[in-house]
């Protein structure tokens, strides 16, 4: 495979005596004269000892080279950036976390750009590794595969990461022993991989397998496993034929591809999260997926999974029973996904799906249809005089559909946190949260430390939040978070006031303040913008940059 149709990108860079240079660096990177003549794929590695969930990616990195190099390619390993949320969360530094998935795919853009890779095999772990790998990758639009880092086993007492965050609401509670904490502190995260339940990373990394982007099963394997090692060296040849081909992202990220990524979401149970990142990954293939797609698609598509935050079972135990796969075949036979959507197989979703097994009898995990956890999406599109331009909420009806209480307001994540904790917030309470968008945090922190606090405390059904902030895929309760306009855009949520009455309308859809519309101007005719928070460095740059949250959060949207 040594023609210039496969080599459409690295034949600028390393073809004739005028890139001796060039040929020259690569020489003393390892290239030899057979090498120039191969396709180069390059191997995006987000490793990093900042955070578990990355911490093995070095070795899955060199499995995808050494299955490239099998293929007849050229892999070239270089790395992009991660951060960690459950590190940062409920800090100043949380507010980086959505900033570098633009950082992840910007660097993508360009390092391959730059170099010339005629395809790109990206690994990712931590959950916005995943939508920044593919929006670098849809940027480019090269040929490319997805690569998922893979989940973490359960800790001791099958702990997750959510359990030392509600075991701190339940330290403050007087529930659990500093004995206890501490315990839970040191067993919960044994080894490397995401965080086990069905939070972002997993949500994501089951969303882009359905949207084609990744090969068969690579959300579903234990992130040290030889599965995984499998799944990064039959990359090698996935990514040869894909160039062979000429199959690029578009002619993958379709449409009725995000379509299926959104049903398989929804069926799952996944975090709020994938509403950002689902339209920011569309935006960047030149697709418009809305708020209104997901209520569209909700009405039809039922939740199966038990799994957590909100349910029992983690990532690692639906591993077990054949990952995700056996849900899709499932959802495919009943009509619910098209399954005419290409893949990085070169393949079509169901011709992909055609020999997958049934779960085995006798699983909890995954629900048929005639027996859901919820009959429509728990992904509930929220509208209403607080939120005119779209909010996000998670409703697996375990939390109830309604909620009317008094409004407890604060300006921060962690003025909220010292009130949770201190018994500031009761029950009847309507925690605002806001001042935590995408421009007036600046970064859109995740509210995964007061959540979880609100749960340690026990005070889930008694108290609903409301946020122009985001959740962690590990936040469960009432909550309704990525409110728009945010209160740095001068949206209602701005002009909220302690023992304000607010009711939160899952069955309607509604976030409503109950004010009439003379009282909401008077109040906005009255407000005034604070000062940004940053006004050097990437914050500010992200704060002057980026959409709102409605919008996916871009930092390159066309206005």
């Amino acid at each position: 495979m040594s023609d210039k149709k496969t080599r459409k990108y690295s034949s600028q860079v390393v073809d004739g005596v005028e890139h001796a240079a060039s040929r020259a660096m690569l020489h003393a990177v390892g290239f030899s004269d057979a090498d120039f003549k191969k396709p180069q794929i390059g191997i995006a590695s987000t490793w990093s000892m900042v955070t578990p969930c990355n911490m093995h990616i070095n070795k899955l990195a060199e499995d995808v080279n050494r299955g490239v190099d099998a293929a007849q390619g050229k892999g070239v390993i270089y790395n992009t950036i991660t951060i960690s949320d459950g590190i940062s969360m409920g800090t100043e530094g949380m507010k980086y976390s959505l900033v570098s998935r633009e950082i992840i795919a910007d660097s993508i853009e360009a390092v391959s750009g730059c170099m010339g890779h005629d395809g790109i095999i990206a690994i990712g772990g931590c959950d916005k590794n995943m939508p920044g790998c593919l929006m670098g990758l849809a940027r480019l639009n090269r040929p490319s595969i997805f690569i998922y880092g893979g989940t973490i086993q359960p800790g001791k007492n099958h702990t997750d990461i959510v359990s030392v965050f509600e075991a701190v609401g339940g330290h403050a509670a007087g529930t659990v022993s500093d004995i206890e904490l501490k315990n839970i502190e040191e067993t919960a995260i044994p080894g490397p991989g995401s965080c086990g339940g069905m939070y972002t990373a997993n949500t994501m990394a089951s969303a882009i397998e359905a949207l084609g982007m990744s090969l068969p099963n690579s959300s579903a394997q234990d992130a040290i496993s030889q599965e995984k090692e499998d799944d990064c060296v039959r990359a090698g040849d996935a990514i040869m034929n894909l160039i062979q081909n000429d199959i690029k992202p578009s002619d993958i990220m379709t449409r009725a591809a995000f379509e299926n990524a959104i049903k398989v979401v929804i069926a799952l149970g996944g975090s709020t999260n994938a509403v950002l990142h689902l339209i920011a990954m569309a935006h960047t293939i030149n697709i418009k997926i809305t708020l209104d797609d997901f209520t569209r698609l909700g009405k039809t598509t039922p939740m199966l999974a038990d799994l957590r935050p909100s349910g029992r079972f983690l990532m690692s135990e639906l591993i077990k029973i054949g990952g995700i796969q056996p849900l899709m075949k499932m959802m495919l036979d009943a009509g619910m996904l098209d399954g005419s959507c290409l893949t990085v197989t070169g393949k079509t979703l169901a011709e992909n799906l055609a020999d997958v097994a049934p779960y085995p009898e006798g699983q909890e995990i995954i629900r048929g249809f005639d027996d859901p956890i919820k009959a429509d999406s728990h992904l509930v599109i929220m509208r209403g005089n607080v939120a005119p331009q779209g909010a996000v909420a998670k409703i697996t009806g375990k939390e109830g559909l309604r909620f009317t209480g008094k409004a407890r307001v604060f300006h921060s994540e962690e003025e909220s946190m010292k009130g949770i904790l201190d018994g500031t917030v009761v029950a009847g309470d309507v925690i605002v949260i806001r001042y935590e968008g995408p421009k007036g945090g600046p970064g859109m922190r995740e509210m995964l430390s007061p959540t979880s606090a609100i749960m340690g405390r026990g005070l889930g059904k008694d108290v609903a939040l409301i946020t122009d902030g985001r959740f962690s895929g590990g936040s469960h309760g009432f909550v309704v978070g990525h409110v728009t306009p945010e209160a740095f855009d001068g949206g209602p949520i701005a002009i909220i006031e302690n023992g304000d009455e607010i009711t939160i309308d899952a069955e309607r859809q509604q976030v409503m303040l109950h004010l009439d519309d003379a009282d909401i101007a008077d109040r906005l005719a009255k407000w005034q913008q604070p000062a940004p928070r940053y006004t050097r460095g990437v914050l500010a740059k992200y704060a002057r940059t980026v959409a709102s949250a409605s919008e996916g959060a871009v930092t390159d949207s066309d206005s």
